[in-house]
């Protein structure tokens, strides 16, 4: 079943993006016959976005809670997995009354030697789409019919570093921005993180500097399996970090599911994570209910 049609589209930078990225060709789905299926099906592989955009999934009236959450698609900072880890969620989200505002985020962002992907901190065009996102949401409280003290993120590998990032990073300020841009809180009231990436440095015994957490970063939700191969490290030395500095945080590790699984039901138990999610949403009190 596909995402409902959502009911806005908008750029994520309206008046241009603080700086420009070249990409080498035009945005595109770049899926392959022969790629990998989760759970049966193809994802998608988009790439070379240079005009991001928010695309904006209401649940029906009658179930609206008023929560929101930020969504940012995984894929190495190369691609995005726009629909399994993207349009998916969406549905998941609003079946549950949850307003799912998706991130079209710049990718690829190439570091200036041109040797692989950058990101945060070799990079700031992430983090900079990432607190635009959560600018606009909350810009559009009011008309979106969300409570602007409800808002989350939530990312998946990449995604999940970049959901890290905006957690602990959110009042970094781009070259050039307003005070009125400033004066508006990026800052997510929770964060689901899901199999993230590049949170670990190279030895797996402790964070990346960058991804040490302050004690200002919201409530977490984190997700992984012990025989993920981006190493299941990522998951449990933040979650180590985030009760070090007294942030509540909630962490579910699994025995198997590898990698990139999205929320598609299957045989194995971390396929049920996105329930484990919506009562650890009830628990903080983002959504009603015990």
């Amino acid at each position: 079943m596909c995402a409902r049609a959502q009911q806005v589209t908008l750029p994520l930078w309206p008046h241009g993006a603080p700086e420009t990225v070249q990409m080498p060709g035009a945005e595109k789905d770049i899926t392959k016959p022969d790629d990998r299926l989760v759970n049966g099906r193809p994802l998608m592989h988009m790439t070379n976005v240079s005009q991001p955009t928010l695309a904006v999934y209401k649940p029906d009236a009658a179930k609206d809670t008023g929560a929101a959450v930020v969504v940012l698609p995984g894929g190495g900072y190369r691609i995005l997995a726009y629909d399994l880890e993207g349009t998916e969620v969406c549905q998941r989200l609003n079946s549950i009354g949850v307003t799912c505002v998706l991130s079209k985020y710049r990718v690829p962002i190439n570091n200036a030697d041109g040797k692989g992907q950058g990101h945060y901190p070799a990079r700031t065009e992430d983090l900079e789409d990432a607190q635009q996102a959560m600018r606009i949401t909350r810009q559009h409280a009011a008309e979106w019919k969300i409570d602007p003290s409800r808002v989350g993120v939530l990312g998946f590998s990449a995604g999940g570093h970049l959901a890290v990032m905006l957690s602990n990073h959110y009042d970094f300020r781009y070259k050039g921005e307003s005070d009125a841009d400033a004066a508006v809180s990026t800052r997510p009231d929770f964060a689901i993180v899901i199999y993230p990436a590049y949170l670990a440095d190279a030895t797996l015994t402790k964070l990346a500097p960058e991804a040490t957490p302050t004690a200002s970063a919201p409530p977490t939700f984190l997700v992984q399996a012990e025989d993920d191969p981006v190493h299941e490290e990522n998951a449990l030395l933040y979650f180590q970090g985030l009760k070090a500095v007294k942030v509540p945080a909630e962490l579910h590790l699994f025995a198997q599911g590898g990698h990139g699984y999205g929320l598609r039901p299957g045989p194995l138990p971390v396929t049920h994570w996105p329930e484990f999610a919506a009562t650890w949403m009830r628990t903080i009190k983002v959504l009603p209910g015990k």
